[in-house]
């Protein structure tokens, strides 16, 4: 037995030499060269000529030898591409061409662990990017080793050509996208193919070029049937690849590889190469060119760097995305789509397709996550003007909601340098507040409510059905930018607003109302703890743009690498699903920065602000802490127009400031005989004395001349010279006017028909607890400014006095101080450009914004 052993052993190593050198001797072997050496110097000659003009300058010449002059970009695809020199004699080259682009594919039987396969593809790729037209070429690399294509660094910070992919699930995700280019497009007469293929270039002007440098292990059977699958179908789609390693070792009959289709085989050998018959045609000698070629080398590091740089800036100025490439033509496409069944916008491109996405029932709010400088508010704007230019404003109203401190929509509202607007705007709230965006959410709500009713009028249960029976609604899309600013906390607010929140998400869609939510972060909001997944599940439609992977599920890291200018578009509620393969509910966009061309920009929104109908208004502007002026108050300026229009019968009434609602309504304070009808100014803040006075002139304008009596009392040295100069201008209205300092103000507590002001009453050293409660039965009403809120509870005589006055305008006061003056627990956080207005008989308590100075 060991003898036979043995013997088996010693034939085994017998077979192994033998196959050694048959190996060595075949690596070492030369085709036979024709005798005749004239007529190969000849057919060298030929083949030179002819590749100067098959492949000129980049693609056939010496990388190395090219000028440094050379132009990048041709004026048509690059059809073949030097790869080596034929060397049918040691005196006899030619630069050997291979037919790519347009025809077929590129295989090498070593793959770029070899560094002769690495440099050539490197070459190979730089000659067809440095002569491609620009924008119509667009290369994705696999490299296992991740050496291969490093030097193309400025081309991935482009968004030209992508770092290469190293692992598997990387290779399964490029397989997806070029199954996806690969799939048929729009039929020609669709007129919607028609916008986009004048909007880029078509489908078979552009070309992908798919270089597998080296397959990553675990590479399966599956793998390498979608590759072999691309190589049957690719050319007619125009993609096309090229492959090293292939066909590569056996592991079991499943990776067993055959030839790829439509494919030129290159056999690497020692120290040649052997190039096989190209698709479609044959050599005179059989399978392969019966001449040893010789790769190129490396191309220079110098060369890759400057021709990256080149392209990398060409391509960022002429192959980004532009907003008019998203948009309907203006001379056929403007608010020409109905909204009945739903909102549709593009939003990007995925490769040259333009992307839609929808405002529906399946697809009712839009979730949108990116860190600060991301492009998500550039995105929004995109999303804005596109729906504005495919949508009549009878079809489309938009709240427009910006917490961050910036000018997010402030381009969409009337400035005095451009008076045009957005015509579809009804609201735009400018750096707003949390209790503005608390008013927008009760509105919408409320809008909800009206629309019920008519929909239980019309017979109907849907906002579709309705516009079925001819009936004109508007669809209402709501934009909150970080929106976690009105969620912050557990307090009241914070509470009302996921409650109003989970309202409209959950209804909103029944009635045509929509939501968008932007946000750096939409983690970590304490407020939504409970309620994150009945909210956000409401948003199916998810926007991840750099930085803003939380919007997608954890295990979803589509937007980990992203980079300015793009997003991943989700619309199954940010799931993934198998890395790698193609997801129908998932794209990579690029979209535009729409700021890029500002003189087009304003040319669009002037254009649809010149559409609009004669009866549409500016949209409602709330400007976060930006003052309000009286005399910019719509009821003020009626009042100075026609007095008249408040007649005897009505109550006159104080005018205070703006409400933070939605339509900004006026605050005021009405005066009548009713016991408590005084209004008091409360904390130290200097606008206590603006609020006085656009109280007094407001009042002033409701009366006729001579019928009431204003007495001003000056009591703060610093508002001496405002109370003159509003004395005379009561006294050019013809009101009667009297001026009274410390001393002369108990007189006037006895007064009838009177209006008291008072500038500082925690001065005084009058009692004015039985003119409070008596005045207002005798027409007597006292208008004060308290700065100290202790002065002025012992004035009404605490708590036992409080329902003497009933107005109260709370500035910069403590909230624990306001409830015990209200007698109520109150939520109040005193700032700068904000009051709290409380009407102890109506039972209001508004925060507003305090008119400050006379005008703007």
């Amino acid at each position: 037995m060991n003898e036979r052993i043995d013997q088996a052993a010693g034939l085994h190593r017998h077979a192994a030499a033998v196959t050694a050198a048959a190996a060595i001797a075949l690596d070492n072997y030369l085709p036979s060269p024709r005798p005749d050496l004239a007529e190969q110097h000849e057919l060298a000659a030929r083949l030179r000529s002819a590749a100067e003009h098959l492949a000129p300058g980049w693609l056939g010449a010496p990388l190395d030898a090219l000028p440094s002059t050379t132009p990048l970009g041709g004026s048509r695809r690059p059809e073949f591409v030097r790869i080596g020199t034929g060397q049918p004699l040691d005196d006899a080259t030619f630069p050997m061409l291979v037919p790519l682009l347009g025809t077929g594919h590129l295989t090498f039987s070593a793959d770029a662990r070899d560094p002769r396969v690495g440099g050539v593809l490197r070459s190979i790729v730089l000659r067809l990017l440095a002569t491609a037209p620009a924008g119509t070429l667009i290369v994705r690399a696999i490299d296992a080793t991740e050496s291969v294509f490093r030097s193309f660094q400025p081309l991935a910070d482009a968004g030209l050509m992508p770092l290469a992919v190293a692992d598997r699930d990387g290779l399964r995700a490029v397989l997806a996208e070029a199954e996806h280019w690969c799939r048929p497009t729009r039929p020609e007469s669709d007129p919607k193919s028609a916008r986009e293929r004048k909007a880029k270039p078509r489908r078979r002007d552009r070309s992908m070029l798919l270089v597998i440098a080296s397959l990553p292990s675990m590479t399966g059977a599956g793998e390498l049937a979608r590759i072999a699958a691309l190589a049957r179908t690719g050319p007619t789609h125009g993609l096309h690849l090229v492959v090293a390693g292939w066909p590569g070792a056996a592991l079991s009959p499943e990776t067993t590889q055959e030839r790829l289709a439509l494919a030129t085989p290159i056999k690497v050998k020692n120290p040649h190469v052997l190039v096989g018959n190209p698709p479609g045609a044959a050599y005179s000698m059989g399978r392969s060119l019966n001449v040893p070629v010789y790769l190129d080398p490396e191309p220079p590091v110098e060369l890759v760097q400057r021709v990256c740089e080149e392209l990398g800036a060409s391509f960022t100025q002429q192959g980004a995305v532009h907003l008019l490439d998203l948009l309907p033509d203006p001379d056929h496409g403007w608010w020409a789509e109905s909204a009945a069944a739903g909102l549709s916008v593009s939003v990007g491109l995925a490769g040259d397709t333009q992307v839609s996405l929808h405002f529906a029932d399946l697809t009712p709010h839009w979730l949108v996550g990116g860190r600060s400088g991301g492009g998500k508010t550039a995105f929004l704007i995109d999303v804005l003007y596109g729906l504005a230019t495919r949508y009549d404003p009878e079809e489309l109203a938009l709240y427009l909601l910006d917490f961050k401190e910036g000018v997010s929509f402030s381009e969409f509202i009337p400035t005095p340098r451009d008076p045009s607007w957005l015509p579809h705007a009804f609201a735009v709230g400018i750096e707003s507040d949390r209790a503005y965006g608390l008013a927008v959410l009760r509105d919408l709500d409320a809008e909800m409510s009206r629309r019920a009713t008519i929909f239980k009028n019309a017979g109907v249960s849907r906002y579709v059905d309705l516009r079925n029976l001819g009936e004109v609604l508007p669809r209402i899309v709501c934009v909150i930018d970080e929106f976690q600013v009105l969620l912050a906390g557990t307090d009241r607010t914070a509470t009302e607003a996921v409650a109003l929140l989970e309202s409209v998400a959950r209804k909103g869609r029944s009635f045509g109302i929509h939501l968008i939510l932007a946000s750096q972060t939409v983690r970590g909001i304490e407020a939504l703890y409970a309620k994150r997944d009945s909210i956000f599940g409401q948003f199916p439609v998810r926007v991840a743009l750099p930085g803003g992977a939380d919007v997608l599920e954890p295990n979803n890291d589509s937007a980990a690498t992203l980079q300015l200018g793009t997003a991943i578009v989700n619309t199954a509620g940010g799931l993934g699903g198998p890395r790698g393969a193609s997801r129908a509910h998932e794209k990579l966009v690029r979209f535009p920065d729409p700021h890029a061309d500002q003189q087009i920009l304003t040319a669009l929104r002037q254009r649809l602000w010149q559409a609009r109908s004669t009866e549409d208004t500016p949209p409602i502007v709330f400007s976060g802490f930006a003052a309000q002026h009286l005399d910019d108050d719509p009821t003020y300026q009626s009042l100075r127009l026609d007095a008249r229009l408040y007649s005897k019968s009505q109550q006159p009434r104080a005018l205070l400031g703006r409400r933070v609602d939605v339509t900004m309504t006026t605050a005021d304070f009405a005066f009548d005989s009713s016991p408590g009808r005084h209004l008091a100014v409360l904390g130290p803040s200097a606008d206590g004395a603006d609020v006085l006075e656009a109280a007094v002139r407001s009042l002033a304008a409701q009366h006729e001349p001579s019928t009431v009596h204003f007495v001003l009392a000056p009591l703060v040295a610093t508002e001496h010279e405002r109370v003159f100069a509003l004395a005379e201008d009561l006294i050019d209205m013809g009101h009667p006017v009297e001026t009274v300092d410390k001393v002369g103000l108990a007189d006037t507590f006895e007064r009838d028909d009177a209006y008291l002001v008072v500038w500082g009453m925690d001065t005084a050293s009058a009692d004015p607890r039985g003119m409070l409660r008596e005045g207002p039965a005798r027409g007597l009403h006292l208008l004060g400014w308290w700065r100290q809120l202790r002065r002025f509870s012992e004035d009404i005589g605490g708590s036992s006095g409080r329902e003497d006055v009933a107005g109260l305008v709370f500035l910069n006061a403590p909230a624990q101080e306001v409830s015990l003056l209200v007698g109520t627990n109150v939520e109040w956080e005193p700032r700068r450009g904000r009051a709290l207005f409380h009407d102890r008989h109506t039972g209001e308590t508004s925060v507003i914004v305090p008119y400050t100075g006379a005008s703007s």
